[in-house]
This record gives structure tokens, sequence and C-alpha cells, in this order.
């Protein structure tokens, strides 16, 4: 960042509705640290209390080397929050304060309209025209301050000076520009209208053509004749961005061409890259305010236009989030990378559901062992690689199903983690971050990629949690998700089946709609299952993967007493049950009912779900469950019928 452009920044960082005694001591230090007079006044041009004469006449008053330094510009700017290359805050037009003094309105016979409508049409003979060589340019829309007439901008007479409007985004005239002939006075602008926004378009504006953006009229000139294209005067580099944001806003697609004269090749990056415009440069090496005009002079319109033609756009900034165009798309189509076949997706999240001993556990660590060890599963292959457990709920449990499985298969299974630390998902991101950490230590230690991450439980996981609160719950997720992705692992969460376990897992139904699979681990008397029940990239939803648990031996006691666990074994998957799907009172009936063998009269039924259920409800869906031979009725007492446990999906 050079000096200039740093001190632009800092000035830009300043609300410029100041008082007026903070307003001067901004203004030394701006002119101190090399900013222009036309940045100033542009950056002045915002408050609410502007006026053009007395920012001038500051100017012009502020002697170099005296008085107040740069430093001030720099420390007013870190006040308002300005750091070092960091882009000023676009800040709103501020209302004056109630302290400061009103606008002037412009002197009798001072306004645009007034002094535009007793001008002259402009000729080609105008000393400027003919010094900037725009012999050609088309002149209609300009005119010339009649000889003799009274107009004197800051003491100086504008007789004979080229006027130059300054048009509104809306079309009407804002304020003027007057340009004495060379040798004369200094280009001067209106007092008391500012010229925030305003523009001139040299030659006419085409759909799809270029459109250059230039500081003042002689270097448009000189882009409209090497071109034939439109080009737009901004009456100073400190009120460019301001007109290219409004050309961008009335056209989102045209082609903005920056032309920046020598020294303001920074700012015009900044401006690109913010609004996606083109920018011109001029040959390097040469002196600070060269431009296009000038170049045109010296080498002939034809260099001119091809530089303006070699004008280049910055590279678009990413995008915060990933974006695939459909028209993109590879022809041949990529199917989904599978951890088991048919079963998990590599990367994905995915949800175990099941009742209390339904042998959910035993089930996950038996398909994680395979994909440890890199064998087959079920029939079904797997990819290799580390499985890490998270053994929030009972550490001690998941080490003897893997030595019950280790002795049963006659194998060992170097390749499976487990993680004996509580893990807290839900209050705070630590656990999350810790997890992660040791993924990737273990990747390093073990030379192998995490391919399998298992949860166990979900409750555990969210201790504390509401598991029916969106609001919780959603934390847990997203910290699962970050996991999952982080480490480019599939993450799969063991949870509990719901009271009525026809629907479906326990809690928030948010957590369903999170994962890209879910598995139903049910018993019942004709055999224990595993059932697909959403499977969101692969054909195999409603698949069951029948098995039983065989018991293995691993010692005694200190009684004596055989200890034991027990291997997943492959079985035939039961039939799936027909019959319609449980209302949540159903399943919590037929629930309750399994607990008591005995049976209960109907109206203590009624009584015990008081005043969770009304009690029509309760007494409906009794009714229901006896027609559908889920409960046996008899002289007034319901019992679960034991022939059909789990009777309805």
């Amino acid at each position: 960042m050079t000096d200039a452009t740093k001190a632009i920044n800092a000035l830009q960082s300043i609300p410029p509705d100041l008082p007026r005694d903070e307003w001067v001591k901004v203004g030394m230090g701006a002119h101190a640290a090399g900013v222009s007079f036309d940045d100033f006044d542009a950056w002045s041009a915002g408050a609410g209390n502007y006026d053009a004469r007395a920012c001038r006449e500051v100017w012009r008053s502020i002697k170099p080397g005296k008085g107040v330094g740069a430093g001030t510009l720099y420390r007013v700017a870190a006040e308002h929050g300005w750091r070092m290359g960091e882009r000023p805050q676009q800040r709103p037009m501020q209302a004056p304060r109630k302290h400061a003094e009103p606008p002037r309105k412009p002197a009798p016979g001072m306004s645009p309209a007034e002094v535009w409508g007793r001008c002259e049409a402009a000729t080609a003979e105008h000393a400027y025209i003919v010094a900037k060589h725009a012999a050609g340019a088309p002149l209609d829309g300009l005119r010339v301050v009649p000889a003799g007439d009274p107009l004197r901008i800051a003491g100086q007479s504008m007789a004979g000076a080229l006027v130059v409007p300054a048009y509104a985004p809306e079309g009407e005239l804002q304020s003027l520009q007057l340009i004495p002939p060379p040798g004369a006075g200094k280009k001067l602008n209106l007092p008391g209208v500012p010229m925030v926004g305003a523009s001139f378009t040299v030659g006419d504006m085409v759909a799809g053509a270029p459109l250059y953006l230039c500081e003042g009229i002689g270097t448009a000139w000189a882009c409209w004749q090497a071109t034939g294209h439109a080009a737009v005067v901004a009456f100073g580099w400190g009120n460019v961005r301001k007109v290219a944001e409004e050309l961008r806003q009335s056209d989102a697609s045209a082609r903005l061409v920056l032309v920046p004269d020598v020294g303001k090749e920074e700012s015009a990056a900044d401006i690109a890259q913010a609004l996606q415009c083109a920018v011109a440069y001029m040959p390097k090496g040469e002196e600070r305010n060269f431009d296009a005009n000038d170049l045109a002079q010296r080498e002939g319109g034809d260099v001119l236009a091809a530089l303006l033609e070699a004008a280049t756009e910055p590279a678009p900034p990413p995008l915060p989030l990933s974006v695939a165009f459909a028209d993109e798309l590879p022809e041949t189509f990529t199917p989904p990378d599978e951890l088991v076949e048919g079963v998990l997706t590599a990367g994905d999240g995915s949800v175990l559901y099941g009742d209390s001993n339904s042998g959910k556990t035993f089930f996950v660590i038996d398909m994680a062992a395979a994909v440890a060890r890199g064998v087959q599963w079920m029939g079904r292959n797997t990819e290799p690689g580390l499985v890490v457990y998270l053994a929030a709920e009972s550490p001690a449990s998941v080490r003897s199903r893997l030595q019950a499985y280790q002795r049963h298969h006659g194998v060992r299974v170097p390749n499976f983690a487990i993680v004996q630390s509580p893990i807290d998902l839900f209050d705070g991101d630590a656990d999350t971050e810790a997890v992660i950490s040791v993924v990737r230590q273990l990747e390093r230690q073990r030379g192998q990629k995490v391919r399998l991450i298992v949860g166990d439980t979900l409750a555990r996981l969210s201790a504390g949690a509401n598991e029916n609160a969106g609001q919780d719950m959603g934390l847990v997720v997203r910290r699962f998700d970050r996991i999952r992705s982080a480490c480019n692992a599939h993450f799969l969460l063991i949870h509990h089946s719901g009271k009525a376990a026809a629907n479906g897992a326990r809690g928030w139904s948010g957590i369903r709609a999170a994962v890209d699979t879910e598995i139903e681990v049910t018993d019942s008397p004709a055999g224990r299952c595993a059932e697909i029940t959403k499977q969101r990239d692969l054909s195999t939803k409603g698949q069951r993967i029948g098995f039983r648990l065989d018991t293995v031996t691993l010692g005694s006691t200190k009684w004596g007493a055989p200890a034991t666990s027990c291997v997943v074994v492959p079985a035939d998957a039961p039939d799936k049950p027909q019959g319609k799907r449980l209302s949540e009172v159903g399943g919590a009936v037929l629930e309750y009912l399994r607990t008591q063998p005995a049976g209960k009269k109907k109206r203590e039924v009624v009584e015990h779900f008081q005043p969770l259920y009304d009690k029509s409800a309760v007494y409906r869906e009794l009714k229901k469950l006896v027609v559908a031979g889920q409960v046996l009725e008899c002289i007034g007492i319901v019992t679960a019928n034991v022939e059909v446990r789990n009777g309805a999906n």
C-alpha cells in the first residue's frame, strides 16, 4: 500500500460531519500525508453541511510543513476503528450536527441552472479543447461562459471557461465544472453544490460495449476518440468509486473499465476488486498524473486503443460457499464412495437406533471391526481404515465385546481405537476439537486414514441437552458435522428408540433429517434385524439385515460363574411385519402393557397415562390394538399379545 493510498483509506474511515475545528485538523493532516484536494473534497462532500467554497478555502490556506502533521490523520482514523491495511468502512451520509451551520444556498445567479442557462455553445476552437487534441469529439453537451460574465469562483474570473455539466444518477443537472483556457487558471467546481455521485458521459452508451470511467474530460475525450466507445467523467478520482457503484447498480453486466492516472493504480485495483471492473493501467515509469490523453498525444490513438483493449479484470474473490454449475458437471457419473457396501457412504453421517437389549451395539461393533480389518461384512465389501469408537456410555462393555469378537473370530483387530474419556458435544466446543485432534494424531501414528467414527450413544454425547428441543440438538448436530467434515470420516451415532418404538428414534426429528443413513435395529420372536430406513444416496432403503447373538465365554466371575459376552452371527432376516405404524399414544400403550405380564384393567391403563394423554385417545388406541390382535382383551383385562411382539412397523 502506497503512502497516498494509506492516507486516503485512513481519511475515508473518518466521518466527514465533524465539528469545524476537528474537520480542519483532519484536512491539515490529510494534506501533510499527501492526500489530493479532489480526494479531500470528495470526502468532505459526504457531510450534511458541506460547503464547496469553504472546503477549497481551507485547503488553500494550509501551508506545507507547518502546523498539524500526518500523524493527526492516522490518530483520528484509528479512533474511528481504522487499522492499517483494512479497507475503510462505507459510512452512510450523515445528518448535519445540531450546532453545525446550515448549508449555504448558492448566491443569486450562481445555481447550476442559472449559470448553465446564460452560457454559450462550445466549439472546437476553445483553447482547452484544442490543447487536449479533442477535435471531432462530441461537444453538443458542453458550453462556455460568455466573455464579460461576472461569474467568479475563489476570486478567479470564469469568463471564457469551458463548462462541463455534472448530472446526478437520476439525470438532473447537479453541478458544473468550469475549465479556463490553458494558463488562465485552474479548473473549478461550482461552489455550494457537491459533485458526489455526479458524472458526464462522452459518446453514447451501448449495451455490451466497454464503458470507460475517467477522472476528467480530457481523458474521456481520448478514450472515445481511440475506441468509439463511451467514456464517463467522474470529476476527480475521489468520486470514481461512487460513480462506478451507480453504474454497476444500473447495469450489473456492464463492462466497466477504470482508466486511472499514474499514481492512482492501487486505488483503482481496490475499486475494481470490489465492483468487478477492468483496469487499463498507464505504461510503467511515467510521471505522476500522466493520463490517457497524454499517451494519445504522444504515441497516437492506436497505442491508447491497444492499451484500453488490454484492460485486465481482477480475479473474482472466492465465493463464501461452495458452488457448482450444472452445465460444468462431467459427463461421466461418479457413484457415491461406499464405506460399507450398500449401508454406509464415506465421509457422511448416520444414526443407528433400537430398543435396549435389541443388539444394536453388538451389531455396530461387528460392522466397525470388519472395517478395521478390511474384510467383508454380512456379504458386503468394506473400505479398510482406522475406526475410532467414542465409548461415552460404557467403555468397559465395549472392551469386553471386542474381546469376545477377537476370541470368536481368532483374530486381533489392530485398527480399532476405543476412546474411553467422556465426550460432550452439547456444552462447548473443546471436546469437539479434542476428538478431531485425536483422529489426526492416530492417523499420523498408524499411517492410516480414519474411515469410521462411532458415537455410543447420542444421549451420553449430548448429556444435559433436551433431546426433543431443536435448539439444543441443533448444537449437537453442528458439532457432529464439524467432526465428520474436519476428519473426512463417516460418523455413526448409536441412539435409542422412542417410547413408541414404531415411531422411530427418540427425540428431535431433525436428527433424522441431518444424517444420510438411518438404520433401525429390532428384536422380535422371529429374530433380530437391522433395517435401512433412510438412505440418501444409495438405493438400499428398505433392505433388512438379519443376525443373531451367540454367547462367548470370556472367563469366570469372582463367584465362579461364567463371564460371557456375545458376538453377531449372520442369520436370515425375519419377514417385515405388516400393518400400519402405531401412533404415539398407541405405541406408548403397547410398550406399557408389555411390562405388565398379568395385564391391566382398561381403566387402570387410562389412569396410568393421565394427564399425559386424553383418556378418550387412550381408549381409542386400546380398541385399535385389540382389533389388530396386538392386545388381548378378556373380561375387561387387556394384555400385550407376546406372539406378535413388535408386530407393527
